[in-house]
């Protein structure tokens, strides 16, 4: 594997490829970049009907810091993209900002991505070809837990059909409603979370406004600090300003001990604000790992968001959508916190079974302990009503079409780039319009990462042919989540967090995956759990 046994000719043109794929790696993510510091738009007073105060504060200090001291801005990043098409009434201005964020790399300018691509591709293809492999994803695929290509589409292909079909429901409802308003439209890209939203107030009386009234990020800290206090035993002190070096000023650091021994484990960053220069979205990284061959020095564990950094004084207040998301990339933390291995490269992880543990953190942002806890009004400091809790809970499947295959189209997008001789691909945005016309792509959504922005497949290989691992990963989570909820004291079930750490925390790439799930649950996950998760029917 990766070109040991080669002979020295292939060797030295396999060393030659690395190299040129390091290259473009970094350029194409150089390029989304600048794609998304490059494209600002403003807007002003009148064209702000619809969009909650909250957001007008975070958009003035966005236009002040771009040079429109007098207007309001949404920059080219989903943090500020998002809400905006979520609450902006102003359709036309809608469109344009929809525009720009799904055109990030696809400009036809210096910094378009769809060359960088295809070279990409005949690059990996190449690489495994001096390996003796068919092809980019039957190489990346062999250790891990879906084996191979096929096993992979299987999975995904039994979930899509049942995503395709409560999106059609959902387009049905949000023009349902548009007509009953007076708007006899059809619903594009650019529609689809602003009538979502509506569709959400009218049928759940659920305002995602209101509940980010409750979800401050200071107190959402706290709650995953308490998280993993309950199930992992772990202790968060914060570092005093000045005695450990930070990157950026608004970069915090805590030292996490055990709670019984007093043992330093690590310390945790937090890196919560989006600015220029930031790579956008969530993501959580290690600079040390813990293993013995190292001393089991303390782990440096960081989590990166890309809040709006609010106007001073002001709280950051984030949508349930992204208080889930600091939860995940919080599971990401506490898997290297908890590693328990000997060498350096088992502290790794399988693609589509690391995500299981940050997918499953995200269940505990719902329990009893951390609503009543932690999800507490800004203002008043009241825990979140007992009557919102229940119409979040209520809605929990609402949108899952739209969610499930905006994602999904992107991870099939993966796998059929990677499956595709690359010389058949004579044009990406061609090859992109093709697969999913054949899938039945609705065209009333995008796929989430459209190629020429997909820095997870583009921007380096972690994961190139992997990005389906986040469903296989949703399986093992939502059959988790069933075990917590089956145990006696449910989400905080001492026995059940004792093994979750035990067997699939703590061996990180120590142990053969599925073994170790099963060592967790007794036997191997299926398919059913994410499926009543979703709300589609179980076959």
């Amino acid at each position: 594997m990766d070109g040991a046994n080669l002979n020295k000719e292939d060797k030295e043109r396999y060393a030659e490829i690395e190299k040129q794929l390091s290259e473009l790696y970094t350029l194409f993510s150089n390029n989304v970049l600048a794609d998304e510091e490059g494209y600002v738009t403003f807007f002003s007073e009148e064209e702000a009907e619809g969009l909650p105060e909250s957001y007008l504060k975070s958009a003035k200090v966005a236009a002040e810091e771009n040079g429109g001291d007098k207007m309001y801005a949404v920059t080219n990043t989903r943090s500020s993209m998002d809400p905006f098409l979520t609450y902006a009434d102003n359709r036309e201005l809608r469109k344009k900002v929809w525009q720009k964020y799904y055109a990030r790399g696809n400009n036809g300018d210096e910094y378009d991505n769809n060359k960088i691509i295809k070279k990409i591709l005949e690059l990996r293809d190449e690489r495994v070809g001096l390996m003796g492999y068919d092809n980019y994803a039957e190489w990346r695929l062999q250790d891990r837990m879906a084996k191979n290509p096929e096993n992979a589409m299987d999975l995904m292909m039994k979930v899509w059909p049942a995503a395709l079909a409560r999106v059609e429901e959902e387009v049905s409802e949000m023009e349902d409603l548009a007509k009953r308003e007076g708007e006899n439209i059809t619903i594009e890209p650019w529609d689809y979370r602003y009538y979502m939203e509506k569709v959400r107030q009218e049928k759940y009386d659920l305002d995602s406004e209101e509940v980010k009234q409750y979800l401050e990020l200071n107190n959402l800290r706290k709650a995953i600090f308490y998280v993993a206090g309950e199930l992992f035993n772990y202790e968060f002190s914060p570092v005093a300003e000045g005695s450990v070096p930070v990157f950026q000023e608004d970069v915090k650091v805590w030292e996490v001990k055990d709670k019984d021994s007093g043992e330093l484990v690590g310390l945790w960053y937090l890196d919560p604000y989006a600015r220029k220069g930031k790579r956008s979205g969530a993501w959580a990284t290690s600079y040390r790992s813990r293993t013995e061959l190292n001393g089991n020095q303390p782990v440096l564990a960081s989590n990166n968001s890309n809040f709006v950094k609010p106007a001073a004084g002001e709280p950051t207040l984030v949508s349930w959508d992204d208080a889930e998301t600091f939860f995940h990339e919080f599971g990401h933390a506490l898997h290297f916190l908890s590693a328990e291995v000997k060498y350096p490269t088992l502290n790794g992880g399988v693609r589509d079974y690391t995500e299981f543990q940050s997918q499953l953190l995200e269940r505990w942002l719902s329990t009893d302990a951390v609503i009543n806890k932690f999800l507490k009004h800004y203002k008043t400091g009241e825990p979140m009503p007992a009557e919102l809790v229940a119409k979040i809970k209520k809605a929990s499947t609402f949108n899952q079409g739209f969610a499930t295959t905006e994602y999904l189209a992107s991870a099939l997008m993966d796998m059929k780039f990677h499956t595709t001789d690359p010389n058949e691909i004579t044009d990406i945005q061609e090859f992109e319009k093709q697969q999913l016309d054949a899938l039945g792509m609705p065209k009333e959504l995008p796929m989430r990462h459209r190629s020429t922005q997909f820095g997870h497949v583009f921007s380096g290989e972690g994961y190139a042919t992997g990005y389906y691992g986040y469903l296989w990963a949703d399986v093992l989570t939502s059959d988790a989540a069933e075990a917590f909820a089956e145990s006696p004291g449910g989400f905080y079930d001492k026995e059940t967090a004792h093994k979750l750490k035990r067997f699939l925390f703590a061996p990180r790439n120590a142990v053969d995956p599925a073994e170790a799930y099963r060592q967790f649950r007794g036997r191997d996950a299926n398919i059913d759990a994410l499926m009543r998760d979703r709300g589609f029917p179980v076959k």
